[in-house]
């Protein structure tokens, strides 16, 4: 199929366009709009116009692309649009100009087998490069430049002995239960046979990326640019954020391929908290190649029907000009910035996600530190952190699941629980023992509602009496001597002061320990409001706004 202007399918406006409306895959493979994947494009091309007195990215017939995990192919369809048109001086001809951007510009990595068809009739306009119907002549090979190769996990740490059949119908002893030594996964739940796709992908499954890239692409390859829009997590067995991230790992192997410059759209979750990411996150923060996270705290602003929980962000990456990175804040449709900032504070070791938070934080730390803003750490004396109050996530040992009796006996205790009240006896309980003789404040361990603002942040606290305990639900604050000083505590917690400091260490639902160390103790011998914790911390009326903007009142009733 020769090209022709009229005929150049993938690299004119189409209406309407199907990569708009495709239908996510599953909750790990989300598909990028063209309008974002073009917003980032977008901020690729400025920054490299920084980089390079001025010069067009897409006028460049030597720059090389990857998407190393592309899925319905928008980024390579988008990108050989725009060289299409930035290269037309060079190649007047099309079909000349449509051959060189395919064969040796632009590359993709499918995630599955599916993924790859889609991406490669996004681009080449047939499932198979060189199919009759594709626009491209010159590729000899069915998957063009868009590879993929089935890749299975490599499994370790198995102890399990179980007895199977080979392929063959031979009885063999396998070893079983154990996990990927690339990605973690539970053998148990992706040992799936050939019959279902392995979740294994390529590029976080080898010792040696840039052995593997040149293997597969037939030459060692230096990419210029890379970027998409990577798998977010696997299921590990648990429940909701129990899924173990992956975005991390293709990260961190995109980077070690060093191209110029790295962009990619994963979850914010990473700004704060988030399970195995405390080592990404310290790289991410510490070095100064970060130069622009754009952030969205309700993913659904990007991906419509989707939720990812404390939303997405992209980011650029650039390798040779570090400095300081431009960060903006997508709020309730409103764009906060972008404002010039470190990533890291000093003594912080998570990222203040709101540009308009970091100076009500300063003034907080200033304050209880007893030092100038100027000079302040970005974290409370060990004797004025809130969390030093708050407990563990199963405070007495008991899980979500547990019930109790129904009635109380001698020398039982009260259990708060998930759904009501339930009894056990006080010989049973194995951890948490010092607070279930006195007073102290039980609050859920997970928020309620969506990721758009204002947000609850925290629900609803109350009370606990001695002899009370409460299951993996709450988590308990104490101990206090009085019901007084705990209904002081729990005006506290439901100032928009108090929560609004802790959401700036929240990545997800939970509400646990770690989320209140931002949020500095009081005298509670008095009850709290917000008019005076203001006052206390010199807050401005902008900053007042801007903190009320994100917290929704709370008031004594349930909401």
């Amino acid at each position: 199929m020769l090209m022709t202007n009229q005929s150049a399918f993938a690299l004119s406006s189409r209406n309407p366009d199907i990569l708009t409306s495709i239908a996510n895959l599953s909750n790990d493979e989300v598909f990028t709009p063209p309008a974002f994947a073009n917003q980032m494009l977008d901020t690729v091309a400025e920054a490299w116009a920084q980089a390079n007195d001025g010069a067009n990215l897409w006028a460049d017939s030597t720059i090389t692309f990857l998407d190393p995990f592309t899925k319905s192919g928008v980024f390579l369809r988008e990108i050989t649009r725009r060289l299409s048109d930035g290269l037309e001086n060079e190649f007047p001809d099309i079909q000349r100009r449509i051959d060189h951007i395919l064969l040796k510009q632009v590359f993709g990595v499918a995630i599955t087998e599916l993924t790859s068809l889609l991406a490669r009739r996004s681009v080449y306009c047939s499932k198979w490069a060189n199919g009759k119907h594709s626009i491209a002549t010159e590729f000899t090979t069915q998957a063009g430049n868009i590879w993929f190769e089935r890749t299975e996990h490599s499994w370790v740490g198995g102890k399990e002995r179980v007895t199977t059949f080979d392929e063959s119908g031979n009885e063999v002893e396998i070893v079983f239960g154990g996990r990927c030594k690339f990605c973690g996964a539970k053998q148990r739940q992706y040992e799936r046979g050939a019959a279902a796709e392995s979740h294994a992908y390529s590029l976080i499954h080898t010792d040696d990326l840039k052995a593997w890239v040149a293997n597969t692409f037939g030459e060692p390859m230096q990419f210029d640019v890379i970027l998409g829009n990577p798998p977010y997590q696997l299921n590990d067995g648990g429940y909701g954020t129990s899924a173990g991230p992956i975005y991390n790992k293709f990260v961190e192997q995109a980077m070690s391929l060093e191209p110029r410059f790295l962009s990619m759209v994963i979850p914010s979750r990473w700004f704060t908290g988030g399970k195995g990411l405390d080592d990404f996150r310290k790289a991410m923060l510490s070095g100064e190649h970060l130069r622009v996270i754009e952030d969205y705290p309700d993913s659904s602003q990007i991906f419509p029907g989707v939720q990812i929980k404390n939303g997405v962000c992209f980011f650029l990456w650039d390798r040779d000009n570090p400095g300081s990175c431009m960060v903006t804040n997508h709020l309730n449709g409103a764009k906060h910035g972008p404002v010039a900032r470190n990533l890291l504070e000093k003594d912080a070791d998570v990222f203040l996600r709101y540009n308009s938070a970091v100076s009500v934080v300063r003034k907080v730390m200033a304050i209880e530190n007893g030092l100038p803003e100027s000079e302040t750490p970005f974290s409370l004396p060990p004797t004025q952190r809130f969390s030093a109050l708050v407990s563990s996530r199963r405070p007495f040992g008991l899980d979500t699941t547990f019930k109790g009796a129904t009635t109380r006996g001698p020398d039982e205790l009260k259990v708060y629980r998930n759904g009501g009240i339930g009894y056990m006896h006080a010989s049973e309980i194995r951890a948490g023992e010092d607070l279930i003789p006195v007073w102290k404040v039980f609050i859920p361990r997970a928020s309620s509602g969506s990721d758009s603002f204002p947000h609850p942040i925290l629900g609803i606290a109350f009370a606990g009496e001695p002899e009370s305990i409460c299951s993996e639900t709450y988590i308990a604050i104490g101990p206090f001597p009085t019901e007084v000083i705990c209904e002081n505590v729990i005006s506290y917690l439901r100032t928009r002061f108090a929560r609004f400091m802790a959401l700036q260490n929240k990545s997800s639902q939970d509400a646990t320990k770690a989320i209140y160390n931002f949020v500095p103790l009081q005298d509670f011998n008095q009850p709290w409001s917000d008019k005076e914790l203001y006052a206390k911390y010199n807050l401005t009326e902008r900053e007042i706004a801007f903190l009320e903007s994100m917290i929704r009142p709370m008031g004594l009733a349930s909401e």
